[in-house]
């Protein structure tokens, strides 16, 4: 069911606003597209134009309090930067050095993601023996001795004593070629949305299925995680992602039982808009080590299985080299392989809020810190900002970068910011901080339009349809306001005007009403604050873009 509703196309979310027709739209089709017809049609979606449609795109802000740039009322005079930088350039020398990858890690509950993510930065050096060892101690006392390679990553009492991932973890590492920002995501269904908010941030990922006889399936089939957080990180614009075949040695190293699920899965993903390049399978055991940080035939820690070895091979080797290694990647081989997407630098400067807090730094006091991912343009030491919504101005007196302190940022870095002239109440998740005056900031609006992917609700989408919508770090509760139309994504073409409802795996053009004010730009602006999933009872039920905005 939800395999069928999504075939028909996740691409949709990352290209059909910008192949919008400039021609008027043709006459609805009588005939609707057959199953065939739809396996990657989003891709190649065009969007009618329709010179009735309301001006609701121009994108100038009116609404009072949520675009116009107002100084807070106690505000101190602001520092100013002792020495402009000119952050492009300066990024453009140091680029291959700063450059990092965000780096979620998804799957079903219990597949082990965080044993398996948590013995890798115990490998690389991230985490210190004597740490190791008192995880290890204290997690015997529970009875859960199995479980402290994931205390690594899962910090909390209740997280520990469940056993069980319930928020975001973070944590970074370099490899030979990379620096990641490692976001470990919750599996269990009960904390989607926790997932989405670390998911919205990822340019990569590591998807973790458990090869245990049954597990796989269970997280497959049916209402698994495993089809639904792939199909959310590809909604939310990831497109290169490794498979991680987990625990494969409790069954004996099988090649029959990888190949059986890298073969499922692969179909699966293909369908759900991967590339078959981006997509790759690395047999791996979180518990034991094995295939993490080396290859199994150089890895002096332990010795290779030799099950795996008789037919995990590398078929690039260098048959004449005998010191080339024989054996297929390990996992940090692969990601070390992902290739750094295009950081928008040059637009004006955005940063979603996923936290905050007061103080931050020795010596802050009267500042707040606020946490979250530069979705677009840099930033520097002394720059003022403005908060929406709220339009308060501050300036940016200290910034982090991966912990480190640093004098500026750009587009993709995970930061801290420390800001000065701003009351933390002016501030909530959702927030976005944007480049001061005379930029333009981003628009809070509370009704807007998008183009939806519906995947396979359990009542048909109707207008008045509640839901709860998620952008980035926010979720807030929405209703359909109006269904417009629907249309072939394959060729843009209307195939029904003002539809009374939107069937399972439709793609439609609706209006959307959110109970309070939301920040968003137009999906052709920026990709990450365009983008927008709806939830209902649990499930997700559509993934669109921000086509058009309304502003009064």
């Amino acid at each position: 069911m939800l395999r069928d509703s999504l075939t028909q196309g996740i691409e949709v979310l990352v290209n059909c606003c910008v192949e919008a027709q400039a021609a008027a739209p043709k006459k609805a089709s009588a005939s609707k597209p057959g199953p065939a017809s739809v396996a990657k049609g989003i891709d190649q979606l065009k969007i009618s134009s329709d010179t009735s449609r309301p001006q609701s795109q121009q994108g100038t802000v009116s609404n009072p309090g949520t675009g116009t740039v107002t100084p807070s009322e106690d505000a101190v005079p602001l520092v100013k930067s002792k020495r402009r930088i000119d952050v492009v350039a300066e990024y453009s020398k140091y680029q291959k050095d700063r450059d990092t990858l965000n780096l979620v890690v998804v799957g079903h509950v219990d597949a082990g993601k965080s044993t398996l993510m948590g013995h890798l930065l115990y490998a690389m050096g991230q985490v210190n023996e004597r740490a190791m060892k008192k995880f290890e101690r204290d997690s015997e006392k529970i009875g859960k001795g199995s479980f402290a390679f994931a205390w690594v990553l899962d910090e909390t009492e209740e997280e520990r004593s469940r056993g069980v991932t319930m928020d975001i973890a973070t944590s970074s590492f370099v490899t030979e070629h990379r620096k990641f920002t490692l976001l470990d995501a919750p599996g269990h269904r009960d904390f989607v949305p926790n997932m989405i908010s670390g998911a919205s941030r990822a340019d990569v990922a590591i998807l973790v299925v458990d090869a245990s006889t049954g597990e796989f399936e269970s997280g497959f089939d049916g209402n698994g995680q495993t089809r639904e957080h792939a199909i959310l990180i590809r909604s939310l614009g990831v497109r290169q992602l490794v498979v991680a075949v987990n625990k494969l040695d409790v069954v004996g190293w099988s090649q029959d039982r990888f190949d059986e699920i890298a073969e499922r899965l692969l179909a699966f993903l293909v369908g759900c808009g991967y590339l078959k390049d981006d997509v790759r399978f690395v047999p791996v055991s979180g518990l034991k080590g094995v295939n993490l940080v080396r290859r199994i035939d150089v890895d002096d820690t332990s010795p290779a299985p030799a099950e795996l070895a008789s037919w995990y091979v590398d078929s690039t080797a260098d048959s004449n080299n005998p010191s080339s290694p024989r054996a297929g990647p390990c996992l940090v081989d692969l990601i070390d392989t992902f290739t750094m997407p295009e950081r928008p630098v040059n637009r004006p400067f955005r940063l979603a809020v996923t936290d905050f807090f007061k103080g931050g730094a020795v010596g802050s006091s009267g500042s707040i810190s606020v946490s979250g991912r530069i979705a677009q343009g840099h930033i520097q030491v002394g720059e003022q900002v403005v908060v929406i919504p709220g339009g308060v101005t501050g300036v940016v007196r200290s910034i982090d970068v991966d912990y480190v302190t640093e004098d500026w940022a750009v587009a993709g870095d995970s930061v801290v910011l420390m800001l000065q002239n701003i009351d933390i109440q002016q501030l909530s998740v959702g927030s976005v901080v944007c480049a001061g005056p005379p930029a333009k900031p981003i628009q809070a609006v509370s009704r807007f339009e998008a183009q939806l992917v519906v995947f396979d609700p359990q009542v048909p989408i109707t207008n008045g349809f509640p839901a709860l919508m998620h952008i980035q770090s926010l979720n807030v509760p929405v209703v359909i306001n109006k269904i417009i139309e629907t249309f072939d994504q394959r060729t843009g073409e209307v195939i029904k005007r003002r539809p009374r409802h939107i069937r399972k795996g439709a793609t439609a053009r609706v209006e959307i009403r959110a109970e309070t004010p939301v920040c968003l730009e137009l999906f052709k602006d920026s990709k990450e604050l365009g983008r927008v999933m709806l939830r209902k009872t649990g499930e997700t039920i559509a993934a669109g873009i921000v086509t058009s905005v309304f502003t009064k």
